[in-house]
């Protein structure tokens, strides 16, 4: 936004901890050669939100920020012909203002522009006049519905190649897509979701594994938007008919991204996806996943045996990558070589060699794989068993002396061996190879705001019977959402796993043998002290790390 900013704007904003020095530096030594204001040149550059700020100008200047804006033009319009100036001074001057309670409400691209402050106190002398801070998007979609109500065309409802490379270029779409990235990892979002439907177009941040609604733009700016976001991740912004993928690295809210970008064309327009990958990130320990104390001591033996195949399995994004990575964290004592093959690698680890799967280029994970055990390697990571071809070459790899790690994609922990059999494994070599299988998925943490509770008696007596005994004396701490501004009234915030682990015993190689249900696997499991996803859950709100409502709603399918 353009506001004159004294000088202590960049102080102030390197003591709230939203930028450092040298970031300030650097917009300083931009903005001396290609002016601008110092808060759009930080944001321009990635390291700053707009929400921190105009939450830090909104202390400085004593200007409040406005949450609620008017979602018609008819209070503008009422007020516009009351002033007796034209509708196109209020657009050229970018201000728009609304009578409510005899108070006159006052946004502005500039609001403390002294030309538009004489002419508000020469109209409105008699009543009290109140200025706010605005986020641009916020100015952009009134001032839109003032454009449409005056007949003017939008400059972004184009379709021409040329100009939408040069709005695409322009300072307030380049802030725009800088902002909505940097207010994604303020919000700790995982992917952005850019969505066009038939006159609008929506932003959606997906937080802790849900979708939340951000913003709701017109339609007429989704184009050089899009068109934004595939000129900087590589992509061709003249293809709207043929799926893209793309990625690009940034510098985004003080923190270097990876970010990974999808279009699939749609009825409206194309659908976006942005993938958001911290490349700072720390691995999480295997203490810090939510592992129960006899889940984690089960999953340490499983990765210290010297060879055959521990199998992660879950649907996308329920945390098997962040799992194995931990895992991997855990054994690499560098006494061992430890190879992984991925596709993508999403962080990169220390003492690890790993490789990037390359399947567009005929490199499959393989062929990668054919070429890894060459390489005299003691621990091998698969980043997802696919195929025959791949299981085949891991099932080799663990009954020749490597320990390998792998995710499969399957509901839960026993129906991994019916899918390898599915996928046309021999039942005893299934049996021999793999030594344990864990599922998992992820529920959101209670925020702090979360109060205690008591859930039904059947629940608290089914816990009972599967409380593990390093847990007997922990008292309950059953506990229930409320929300809060620290969590956005969401009632949580993070998210931990819950496990079922199932160890291949005598008695179940002997059932995979027989090539038996999974039923009846499932079962044996249950004889053995299984204990599955939903139980493990209850647990973990039985210690007030997560809610019974949540723990019901990410296990629905498990019934």
């Amino acid at each position: 936004m353009s506001i004159y900013y004294q000088p202590r704007i960049g102080e102030m904003l390197i003591e709230s901890g939203f930028v450092n020095s040298q970031e300030v530096e650097r917009a300083v030594e931009f903005q001396s050669r290609l002016g601008g204001k110092l808060g759009a040149v930080l944001i321009r550059l990635g390291a700053l939100s707009e929400d921190n700020l105009l939450n830090t100008l909104s202390k400085q200047l004593d200007i409040p920020v406005i949450e609620n804006i008017p979602l018609d033009a008819a209070p503008l319009l009422e007020l516009i012909e009351k002033s007796e100036i034209e509708q196109d001074w209020w657009l050229d001057q970018e201000v728009v203002a609304w009578e409510m309670d005899e108070i006159i409400h006052c946004m502005s691209r500039d609001p403390l522009s002294s030309t538009i402050h004489e002419v508000f106190q020469h109209i409105f002398s008699k009543q009290e006049i109140i200025w706010y801070l605005s986020r641009q998007q916020d100015l952009d979609r009134i001032l839109d519905l003032l454009a449409k109500a005056n007949n003017d065309e939008n400059f972004g409802d184009t379709d021409d190649v040329n100009l939408l490379r040069e709005l695409a270029e322009g300072a307030p779409v380049v802030e725009f897509v800088n902002n909505m990235l940097s207010q994604a990892i303020d919000k700790r979002a995982s992917d952005v979701h850019v969505e066009p439907e038939e006159h609008t177009f929506f932003v959606r941040y997906r937080i802790d594994g849900i979708l939340y609604e951000h913003l709701n733009l017109p339609k007429e700016r989704f184009n050089p938007i899009a068109s934004r976001i595939k000129l900087i991740s590589g992509l061709d912004i003249a293809e709207r008919r043929l799926p893209q993928d793309g990625r690009l690295n940034t510098r985004v809210s003080g923190q270097d991204l990876d970010i990974r970008v999808s279009c699939l064309p749609g009825v409206h327009g194309e659908s976006i996806v942005m993938r958001l990958l911290p490349k700072e990130r720390q691995t999480s320990s295997l203490k810090q996943l939510g592992f129960a104390p006899d889940h984690y001591k089960m999953f340490n033996n499983w990765i210290s045996e010297p060879h055959g195949i521990i199998l992660v399995t879950g649907p996308t994004g329920s945390g098997k990558s962040t799992t194995l990575y931990a895992a991997l964290d855990a054994v690499n004592n560098r006494t061992q070589k430890i190879i992984t093959v991925e596709d993508p690698v999403e962080y990169q680890l220390g003492g690890i060699t790993q490789v990037q799967a390359h399947s567009d280029i005929g490199y499959t994970f393989a062929g990668a794989l054919r070429s890894i055990l060459r390489q005299d390697p003691d621990i091998i990571m698969i980043g997802e068993i696919r195929d025959k071809e791949t299981s085949e070459i891991a099932i080799q790899a663990a009954l020749t002396g490597h320990m390998v790690l792998s995710t499969l994609h399957t509901n839960d922990a026993v129906s991994a061996f019916t899918r390898l059999i599915d996928m046309g494994i021999e039942p005893f070599l299934v049996s021999t190879s793999v030594r344990a299988v864990q599922a998992q998925r992820l529920v959101r943490r209670l925020c702090d705001c979360a109060t205690l509770y008591s859930p039904l008696d059947m629940i608290q007596e089914q816990v009972k019977r599967i409380l593990p005994k390093e847990l007997t004396n922990q008292a309950a701490m059953w506990k229930q959402a409320v929300g809060c501004q620290k969590c956005q009234q969401t009632g949580y915030q993070g998210r931990v796993g819950i496990y079922e682990l199932v160890y291949l015993t005598g008695e179940m190689q002997a059932l995979i043998l027989e090539n038996a249900t999974t039923i009846k696997m499932r079962k044996l499991a249950s004889q053995q002290g299984f204990r599955n996803l939903r139980d493990d859950g209850f647990i973990k709100a039985y210690q007030g790390i997560t809610s019974v409502e949540e723990v019901l709603r990410v296990t629905e399918e498990m019934g």
